[in-house]
């Protein structure tokens, strides 16, 4: 049932209504092409906007190489007056940048988009380019759009906004050698310029910001922005502190000049960026969060809750509580427990939730500083050792058997938090828990299960469903007056008490599970449902779910809306071939314009058998188009001129 518009809503409609240009703002999935330079006229129909819907599009075919090799965009938002009258706004992109591009410091000089750098913020060198060129990510993921009151950059004319991108990694270097894993995480401010008639957005300044503070970034995957206007990073898939971690060497000799500098407790934690009036960008990292695969934050209206992603093998559910609103520098981590109620398809739980312990930021980086190691916490056995003191806990696909040392809890909690979390009871049993994000009015949260595979089909975490293997959306209900596994009170009116798949965000396995048979294309998943969903965002004033694919079941990711009232699932856009649709993030209104932004990652990053029908004929194009696949765009979505169309 279609609801009647909030207040709230009622405002954002009219803006939508009144302004010339819709700029529904992307981060890339770019085509490099500028858009019009001329505003489109408003619409001409009497009233206020009664409602707005999306038109989907069709997915790219072979039919039209040119549209598999790039961004497409054949979607538009229809805006329906109180006269009855239709305004459709077809969208398109604007870009800021390709990665690997030279783009203003905001000084007078250029310094390279997406580029890496080592703690003394000198560049990092390809040694296998003969150019001898600085690296430079392919990969740009969680993005936030934002504004402050006393702004001041040089070069603005319009109105001073501001965009923090995280690059998550490089693919390769200028030889194809894999690069993934070995180099620091860039990060950086962009200020933007904003037309104050139009909407549109011209880059003024990039500012890489400097985190030789926080020992630099691991992996930087989603992000949100706070309510309190910070950027919220995270770094994922954790160093494994107790048997090692492969990648951590090279990462420590392109950051530091020596394999055996980096601590793997100062990774795996939450990255806070606040952003200064000049443009620059200031960063702190919680180490009170849980020490785990993080992915997509998403703090809930009160300011204090905070639920987590999990992007690893036997994650977990995990929540956060803060002590004070607007500070996460203290307070109660809580794993959930998984109460299945059915294994049909995705499953359905309900959920309780086991405090795993309180600690501030400060205390628990002072262990790590201190020079504390894995053996200082517990013993950790990849084999039964034939000790009752030990306990099995499921572990990144296999079983580990572990022991805490005494008075050790605390550091067990916050720095090896899956295994503690599975020794205290709690369900570590998902797969590829990827974005998380709130629809307040309802008190709904949404996750996106990328994949159901592995620990979700073998119960070794106490959960055991059927699929799909493209994964699914899930839904949340939020509730006060919880209580946590000894009884005591919950300090939060937002937790999850239940989770299942919602119908029409779960994807079609052609054959009915993990490569079992292919459509002419290539796809291994219905293209006309989501498929292996990562990044999600909710936007409050549309009433509208966006959710981008990192699939390896469709050979082009899609970004998707999914209007909740209506029910209606929309195609917006495809990404390059072999990219991922990453870095979402949807604002309500900014000066009057609203922006929902999304980039890409590494186009061209071929997967047989998925791309076997299509590479021969793509690979060439993406190739001259972003930078022999080492660039990806960073840029939005905006909109051609309305169309008016009776009731």
């Amino acid at each position: 049932m279609h609801n009647s518009p909030t207040p709230s809503r009622r405002r954002m409609l009219q803006l939508l209504g009144g302004v010339p240009l819709l700029p529904l703002a992307a981060a890339g999935c770019a085509s490099g092409r500028p858009g019009p330079d001329a505003a489109p006229a408003a619409p001409q129909g009497r009233g206020p906007v009664r409602s707005v819907r999306f038109e989907g599009m069709a997915a790219p075919t072979l039919a039209d190489p040119a549209a598999m090799a790039t961004t497409r965009v054949a979607s538009a938002l229809v805006a329906t007056l109180a006269d009855g009258s239709q305004h459709r706004h077809a969208l398109q992109y604007d870009t800021f940048f390709i990665t690997g591009a030279l783009v203003p410091d905001g000084a007078g000089g250029q310094v390279v988009a997406g580029g890496c750098f080592d703690i003394h913020n000198r560049p990092i060198v390809d040694a296998s380019d003969p150019g001898r060129r600085q690296f430079f990510s392919d990969a740009p993921d969680g993005m936030s759009l934002l504004q402050l009151p006393r702004a001041n950059v040089p070069g603005v004319r319009g109105h001073t906004l501001f965009a923090v991108v995280q690059f998550e990694y490089t693919t390769r270097d200028a030889a194809g050698a894999s690069m993934y894993g070995q180099l620091p995480s860039p990060i950086a401010v962009l200020t933007l310029d904003q037309d104050p008639a139009t909407g549109r957005l011209r880059l003024v300044k990039y500012a890489n910001v400097d985190t030789s503070a926080v020992h630099g970034l691991w992996t930087t995957c989603g992000a949100s922005l706070s309510p309190w206007n910070t950027h919220l990073a995270s770094e994922e898939y954790e160093p494994d502190a107790a048997f090692g971690d492969e990648s951590l060497a090279a990462f420590s000799r392109h950051l530091y000049g020596d394999p055996a500098r980096a601590n793997p407790y100062h990774y795996g934690h939450l990255p806070e960026v606040t952003v200064l009036p000049d443009g620059t960008g200031r960063i702190a990292k919680h180490y009170c969060l849980g020490r785990i695969s993080h992915e997509l934050v998403q703090v809930m209206p009160d300011e204090r809750t905070v639920l987590m992603g999990d992007d690893a093998t036997n994650a977990g559910a995990f929540m956060f509580i803060a002590d004070r609103p607007r500070d996460l520098c203290a307070g109660t981590l809580y794993v959930g427990r998984w109460h299945q109620t059915s294994a049909s398809g995705p499953g359905a739980a309900t959920l309780s939730w086991i405090r795993l312990g309180h600690a501030s930021s400060a205390e628990i980086r002072a262990l790590v500083d201190g020079g504390i190691r894995a053996a200082d916490i517990m013993d950790v056995s990849k084999a039964d050792p034939g000790d009752a003191s030990f306990t099995k806990i499921p572990f990144a696909g296999g079983f580990h058997w572990v022991r805490v040392k005494p008075g050790m809890e605390k550091a067990a909690a916050f720095l090896e938090t899956h295994r503690f979390a599975a020794l205290a009871g709690g369900s570590l049993g998902f797969t590829k828990w990827e974005g998380t994000t709130v629809n307040a009015r309802d008190k709904v949260a949404y996750v996106a299960m990328s994949r159901i595979e592995a620990s979700m089909l073998d119960g070794s975490g106490g959960v055991k469903v059927e699929g799909p293997y493209s994964g699914a959306v899930y839904a949340q209900n939020l509730r006060g007056g919880q209580r946590d596994h000894r009884g005591a009170p919950i300090a939060s009116d937002w937790v999850p008490v239940d989770m299942a798949a919602v119908p029409a965000l779960v994807a079609e396995d052609f054959g009915g599970g993990k490569l079992r048979r292919q459509d002419a294309l290539g796809n291994f998943a219905h293209p006309d449902k989501l498929s292996m969903p990562d990044n999600l965002k909710f936007n409050e004033a549309l009433r509208t779910l966006f959710i981008g694919e990192d699939s390896s079941t469709h050979v082009n990711s899609f970004l998707w809306a999914y209007e909740v009232d209506t029910g209606r699932l929309s195609r917006l856009l495809s990404c390059p071939a072999g990219a991922e649709s990453t870095g979402l993030h949807a604002v309500d209104a900014v000066n009057g314009f609203t922006y929902v932004m999304s980039n890409f990652q590494h186009p061209g990053d071929w997967e047989s058998p998925l791309h076997d029908k299509v590479r021969p004929v793509l690979d060439p194009l993406i190739r001259a188009r972003y930078r022999d696949r080492n660039g990806a765009a960073v840029g939005y979505l905006t909109a051609v001129p309305a169309a008016h169309a009776p009731g």
